[in-house]
């Protein structure tokens, strides 16, 4: 049996914006869209990854106004990217390495998917705590 991939849990519609666009756009498409996270973009290219946790960190908690906060100002720079091809144990090896829970997906420089903690958790282990959250239906 050929090992779990990323491609094949992977989200292959990741949320995107533009860093010029604002805090407050985020977090309304977050809304939306029930993410939790969005690629940030300069011209097709990653710029970073913004986290709803960013959002109320680098953010709000600092007194920045969502309104006129851009994303390029709050993202993580130079985020950690894999391969759609890469296996799973190694993404979850790149995971714990760089203590971070989701990673842009990138096929010859192009962004094709993301995929999460939770999504690995859910294939490799369903009947952990982490798998059996990550399968549950959204709180709406």
């Amino acid at each position: 049996m050929p090992k779990d991939r990323v491609r094949d849990v992977m989200n292959t519609s990741p949320t995107t914006l533009p860093g010029y666009e604002t805090v407050t756009a985020a977090a309304r498409l977050m809304e939306a869209e029930n993410v939790g996270d969005i690629v940030v973009l300069d011209n097709h290219t990653i710029r970073g990854l913004v986290t709803d946790r960013d959002i109320a960190v680098r953010a709000v908690a600092r007194g920045l106004d969502p309104k006129d906060t851009h994303l390029e100002e709050i993202c993580s720079d130079e985020p950690v990217t894999v391969e759609s091809s890469m296996s799973l144990n190694k993404a979850a090896d790149v995971m714990r390495e760089h203590a971070i829970r989701r990673l842009p997906v990138v096929d010859d420089g192009t962004l094709v998917g993301i995929v999460s903690l939770g999504d690995v958790a859910v294939r490799q282990d369903p009947d952990s705590p982490l798998g059996e959250i990550s399968a549950a239906p959204p709180n709406r």
